[in-house]
Parts: C-alpha cells; structure tokens; sequence
C-alpha cells in the first residue's frame, strides 16, 4: 500500500474564514440584515422608482422580493458594502467593475463609507445595475433565491484567490489553531470562535485563543479567576524565502512582549523550509522552538509529533 501524504487544506480553512466575513459584508446574509432593519415602505417606494413594477412582479412571481437583484439608494444609504452583493451577482471583478466609471463607488464596497459626492451619484449607480440585473434575470429560466446566492459564490471564489497571498498569515494562523483544537479536542470544555477552554488530567483549566499579539495565546486559568501566561505562539505565514529575515524580526519582538508579559515559553511557525539552525537563533533567540508549517500539518511527521508531544506536555492533557 502506498504511503500518501496528507495534503494540507490551506486554502479552504482561510477562505471558510473570509466567507464569514463577508457574508456579514456583502453576501446574501448581509443583504437579509440590512433590509430587515430598513423601512420596508420606504425601500417598496425606491424599488418601485427605479425598477418598475413590471419587473418587480416578475421577480414576485418566482417568489422573489426585488431588493434581491435590484439595488436602491435607499439600501446602498443604509450599508454601502452592500454594493459588493449586486457586483458579485452580476458576475464582475472588482478589477473588472471598478476600473471605469464606477471605480468613484469602490469605496462603498470596501470600506463601507459613502460621501456626498457619491450619494448624489447613487440613483444613477442603480440604474444603471438595474437594467444589468434584468439583463441577468432574462437569461436565468429557474430564478430562486438559492440561484442568485450561488451566482455571487461563483463570482467570489476567483476574487478570494486572487488575493490570497494577502491572507497568508492570517490562514497559517488558522491552520496552527486547527491543529491545536485537533490535539486537545478530549480535553475541550468549552469552545467560541476565537478561543478554546481545556481541562487538564489534574482539573487544572487552559484558556486558548487568538491574541493579536501574540497570534495565538495559552494560558492557565486559576480558580480564582486569575491568568498566568504559559505559552505564545507566533505563526509567520509569508512564503517568500527572501523575506524571512523580516519575519523573524517580527517574531522576536511579539516574543520580547510576550516574555514581559510573563508568559514562559515562545513558540516560532514558519511556511519557509530549512531554514538554518543557527540563524533562526540568532533572528529570534527568544524563540524556544522552531515549527515549519508544511511539517506541522502532516501528523505522521516528526515535527508535528514533537509539537503534540509538547503540547500536552505543558497543559497536561
């Protein structure tokens, strides 16, 4: 039987956590929010306006109401990001859609902020996407709810790679949280989108979670309610080799912070391969040990052994 290696999901972890932004942003959930905050008198009135009400009984007579393919000033007032959702269902890039004349709106999209430059622009800006829905609308024969939110998907998985080398560290650092909750997964009492509280064989309590600085932070929780700082862990997911040396300056620097504020033990990830021995100590000699990403992520891997090993060694699981 062949020995396999274990692939690494590196892109789905990072884009599963970007889907959850956006869909707060500009998918169709942020879009259900928002409307059901608004005066839906007020929003029946623009859509009216600016689509008209034989489009409007279109959509109506596939169940749909008609804020989801046609935006109104009113909407795009009230949570500007949302602009993002009309793109995506449109099926355009942002290169794509914000190289001309609607790069004025990009703002709204990514940065939820409007002027009144671009508020004045707005009833145009819907117009104008309005006769690109309907364009859309005649050429879909099954229009349902589950079509438009699939269309924006398809439109949002090519955006997320092309940005990803942006994302890197903050996937490297969801990938050494996976791994960790993977370990302690018996142990986990109680768990939250940032954190993970373990109990020890002793009953001691373990608090694990996202920490900006450092990126991921393990600490004991006494019974009276006090923190003590055990381990920090810094995870460097940049790949370009060239650049390790500024990465392993960062590192250091989280860990001299991290060393002030008590905590006892200083772990270093990086997504670069072999690196030397005696330079990573003389980047970071705060740094206790050293883990490569590649490495961590197979579990048959002495790395990886190494890491559990050491875990469960200092939380006592």
């Amino acid at each position: 039987m062949k020995d396999f290696p274990v692939l690494i999901p590196t892109l789905q972890i990072g884009f599963f956590q970007r889907l959850q932004t956006a869909k707060q942003q500009f998918l169709l959930p942020a879009l259900f929010s928002q409307v059901g905050e608004l005066d839906i008198g007020e929003l029946d009135r623009q859509l009216l306006e600016f689509a008209g009400n034989e489009r409007l009984a279109f959509l109506a007579k596939h169940g749909l109401r008609g804020e989801l393919l046609f935006p109104t000033p009113y909407l795009l007032t009230a949570k500007p990001t949302l602009l993002g959702y009309y793109r995506l269902l449109l099926g355009f890039s942002q290169k794509e859609f914000y190289k001309g004349p609607f790069g004025k709106f990009k703002r709204l999209e990514d940065k939820g902020q409007i002027t009144s430059a671009t508020a004045k622009l707005l009833p145009d800006l819907c117009r104008s996407l309005t006769e690109s829905a309907w364009i859309l609308a005649q050429g879909i024969p099954e229009l349902t709810e589950e079509t438009l939110n699939e269309l924006s998907l398809l439109t949002l998985g090519p955006q997320f790679r092309g940005s990803r080398n942006v994302n890197l560290g903050a996937e490297a650092i969801q990938i050494v949280f996976a791994l960790i909750k993977a370990i302690v997964s018996p142990a986990i009492v109680e768990q939250g989108e940032h954190h993970l509280v373990v109990k020890s064989a002793a009953d001691r309590i373990y608090r694990i979670e996202f920490s900006p600085d450092p990126d991921i932070a393990i600490r004991q929780v006494l019974k009276s309610g006090d923190t003590r700082n055990r381990i920090a862990i810094e995870v460097k997911g940049g790949t370009d080799f060239s650049n390790i040396h500024n990465r392993l300056g960062e590192a250091e620097k989280s860990h001299q912070k991290a060393k002030s504020a008590g905590f006892t033990e200083f772990w270093t990830v990086i997504n670069v391969r072999d690196i030397d021995d005696a330079r990573w100590r003389q980047e970071t000699p705060t740094t206790t040990e050293l883990f490569y990403l590649a490495e961590l992520s197979d579990s048959r891997s002495e790395a990886y052994q190494k890491f559990r090993e050491y875990l469960i060694a200092e939380i006592g699981i």
